[in-house]
């Protein structure tokens, strides 16, 4: 009966998955009762500060409408944030976004898409405040992130998940590398960032490896990090964040096939390192669904833009038509043809657009 009862517990202890990018941890899955007492290691945030109140109530109107056919009850939607903290640890305000992610579950099937809102769009960050997104996680920390997103893309995101750069070479390295077929362009860009990554997470020089030829081939947590930071090749940031969303698959496929001990080192090695607003019982209730959950679909947002200088904000992704993107995104994520953007929409839509045209793009 003991040896049953023990592999029972094995078997709950192997229903993990955890989802990584750049530095960014989804921990979707901690279920059992050893892995739950790790989460005590973990900086559980106050889910009834993290949204603006004003901002919520417009979107609670939205969602309620019976005019309007874009309910998300049947989805859960999360906030994923990957912070240049380096060095000092901070995962709350002071710390900029080098990753945003907006993470769609779909309750019924299982199916998360997720959508990369790119760092440098221009976007109201708070209080009628037009700039770079990556601003708003450096100015008021994951509320302010997330009420961003809320107010630009009509959203009810009331939960994040924020990591550093060395939890995802901690977890890549602890799940023995992840295969990318590197193109000879990105070689010279990946093995310069692995120097300036080494030294801003105490990773000695020479511990680095760099990469000699192109192919598919296994990096290294260090070098799987550096490779998501290449932003120089042919499609800038926004090759970024698919290198970006390719390292997190590679990532969710290697913890669904790794063993306890395996899953059991990840957890000890990122907890210091996450801020979220998961609370223990949240994460143990996904973990009992983990098995069932897919990475089906990634994108990012804006869909159709330019960059160019937008005066303060300086070099910026602009979006061509504000409000058609919100509606694409809302396509995407949810397949709802007949959603239509709010009159918070519409009106940043109005003032993007504007400032778009008065800097000459």
């Amino acid at each position: 009966m003991e040896g049953r009862s023990s592999r029972r517990r094995a078997k709950k202890r192997r229903r993990v998955v955890l989802f990584v990018i750049e530095i960014l941890v989804l921990l979707i899955a901690l279920g059992v009762l050893l892995v739950v007492l790790k989460l005590d290691k973990a900086d559980t945030g106050n889910k009834e500060s993290v949204i603006n109140a004003a901002v919520n109530e417009e979107v609670a109107e939205q969602v309620e409408s019976e005019d309007n056919s874009w309910k998300m009850s049947g989805y859960k939607n999360i906030a994923l944030f990957g912070v240049d903290s380096r060095e000092d640890g901070n995962l709350d305000k002071g710390a900029r976004t080098d990753t945003i992610i907006v993470a769609s579950l779909d309750n019924e099937t299982g199916d998360i898409k997720l959508c990369s809102v790119f760092r440098d769009t221009y976007l109201n960050i708070g209080n009628d405040i037009y700039n770079k997104a990556n601003s708003a996680y450096h100015q008021g920390g994951p509320e302010q992130a997330i009420q961003m997103l809320n107010s630009n893309l009509d959203m009810d995101i009331t939960d994040y998940i924020t990591v550093n750069f060395r939890a995802l070479v901690d977890t890549i390295d602890d799940l023995g590398g992840v295969e990318i077929d590197i193109m000879q362009e990105e070689i010279h860009f990946l093995n310069d960032y692995q120097i300036g990554t080494a030294e801003a997470i105490g990773i000695p020089q020479s511990q680095i490896v760099n990469v000699t030829s192109p192919g598919m081939q296994t990096l290294n947590g260090l070098q799987a990090t550096s490779y998501c930071r290449i932003r120089y090749t042919k499609g800038d940031d926004f090759k970024r964040a698919e290198r970006q969303r390719m390292v997190l698959t590679q990532i969710a496929d290697k913890a669904k096939a790794s063993d306890v001990s395996t899953l059991n080192d990840i957890i000890d090695d990122i907890l210091p390192k996450v801020k979220t607003s998961f609370t223990k019982a949240e994460l143990v209730e996904y973990a009992a669904r983990a098995a069932g959950m897919n990475i089906a679909e990634q994108s990012g947002f804006p869909f159709e833009r330019v960059t160019g200088n937008m005066g303060k904000a300086g070099s910026s992704v602009v979006a061509d038509d504000f409000a058609n993107n919100v509606v694409e995104f809302h396509a995407f994520l949810f397949g709802d043809s007949e959603y239509t953007p709010s009159q918070t929409v519409l009106d940043i839509s109005s003032k993007v657009h504007s400032d778009r045209v008065k800097n000459g793009l």
